[in-house]
Order: structure tokens, then C-alpha cells, then sequence
């Protein structure tokens, strides 16, 4: 769990070196995040998902139940190589969404549940381990919701992967970057990659650990 925790500590410091470091390197074309977002929408036949600004850092996304791009303030208005990178990823999202990408239409399905089961699942595993040596079943219950995060987890992989194969594909074969700035786009969303692996990584261990509490619970009745 250290080694985990370690790694995604890295992980998240590197993505973070890379954003800033592209974030001062200026795409040759000048376009803006915002526009290289309703460009690439429109040029995959997307005309009814918003690109809008939000606050924070690195906190894009798409969100496919309003149907909106959410780029951070600093990609969308960002004329860089790491908003150019974000920005074309996120759109990713849309196309996906609009070809009904398999995986991520698991991991909408997954959404309603893991935000209900989110609520109460760390009071379910700890109500568990108090009372595993009385009754397995709220430990087990807790470890079922909790492999149901780690599946989520795993399924979102695939999620990011082909979205960032997406946007580097359409930047490229659209002139959006020359080659010397693809290869920073390239680097940046490999980075942001890692930190899903990383999570998907830590949320199996945690799974195991849990997992090894309740087999161990059950060997001493």
C-alpha cells in the first residue's frame, strides 16, 4: 500500500511538472483550448455538446448527462501545447459518447450506483471489521461495494486510453500540431493516463486487503 501511495504521489507530481511545463509552450497555430474543443466536436458531426469554462486546476472533463466539455479555465482560454492536449482529449469524450463507446457506457452505468454506494461504503466495511468476528455478512457486503469501485476503476482505462488515441489521431491528421508539439501533447496525456492506472492499482490492493480480512475473519469461525 506505501509503494501504491508512493507511486501516486509521483505520478500526480510528474502530470502536474509536464501541465505546467506545456502549458508555456505556445501552439503555432495560436488557437485557443476552447476552439481547438468546437472544432473538433464539429469536424466528428458533435453539434449539441457546450464547451464551457470551469474552475480549477485540471479539472476538465466531459459530462455526459448535460452534454458539456468542461475545460479548465487555463485550457480553455490556453493557446499551449497541454491545452491543445486536454482540450482535443476531453473531446474524446464526446466522440466516444456519441459512437456508444462500449467502456464508457459500462462506466455510465456504473455512475448511479457507486455514487449511492459511496455514501456509506467505508461505514460498511468498518461496521464489518467490527463485527466479523459476530457475523462476515456487512463485511462481505462492504467488499462487494467496494470491488464494484475497483471494477469502475479498471473499466476507465480503457475510458481514457482510446480518448487520448482519439484526440492525438485528430490533432495530428488536422494539422492542430506540427510534430515537434504532437510529441509534448503525446507525453502530457500519457502522464494523465498514469494517474488512472495508478488509482485503478491502489483501488485493487485496497480490494485485496479488504478481501484478506474477511477470508481471514472466516477461517477463524
Amino acid at each position: 500500500m506505501l509503494l501504491i501511495f508512493g507511486l501516486s504521489a509521483f505520478v500526480s507530481w510528474r502530470l502536474r511538472s509536464k501541465f505546467n511545463e506545456y502549458s508555456q509552450i505556445g501552439l503555432s497555430n495560436g488557437l485557443s483550448g476552447a476552439e481547438i474543443a468546437q472544432r473538433m466536436l464539429q469536424q466528428n458531426g458533435i453539434y449539441d455538446v457546450r464547451v464551457v469554462s470551469t474552475e480549477g486546476a485540471l479539472t476538465d472533463h466531459y459530462n455526459p448527462q448535460d452534454k458539456t466539455v468542461n475545460l479548465s479555465n487555463d485550457v480553455y482560454y490556453g493557446r499551449s501545447v497541454a491545452a491543445a492536449a486536454v482540450a482535443a482529449h476531453e473531446c474524446g469524450h464526446a466522440v466516444q459518447h456519441k459512437m456508444a463507446y462500449g467502456p464508457l457506457q459500462m462506466r455510465s452505468a456504473l455512475v448511479p450506483i457507486l455514487s449511492v454506494s459511496s455514501r456509506y461504503l467505508q461505514w460498511v466495511i468498518l461496521l464489518g471489521i467490527f463485527m466479523l468476528q459476530t457475523t462476515p455478512i456487512p463485511l462481505a457486503i462492504g467488499v462487494a461495494l467496494f470491488a464494484l469501485t475497483t471494477l469502475f476503476s479498471f473499466i476507465t482505462l480503457p475510458v481514457e486510453f482510446d480518448a487520448s488515441r482519439r484526440a492525438l489521431a485528430w490533432i495530428q491528421n488536422q494539422g492542430v500540431v506540427n510534430q515537434r508539439e504532437y510529441g509534448f501533447a503525446k507525453d502530457a496525456l500519457w502522464w494523465a493516463a498514469m494517474t488512472y492506472v495508478v488509482a485503478a492499482l491502489g483501488s485493487l490492493a485496497t480490494l485485496l486487503y479488504y478481501a484478506s480480512i474477511l477470508a481471514g475473519g472466516r477461517r477463524s469461525d
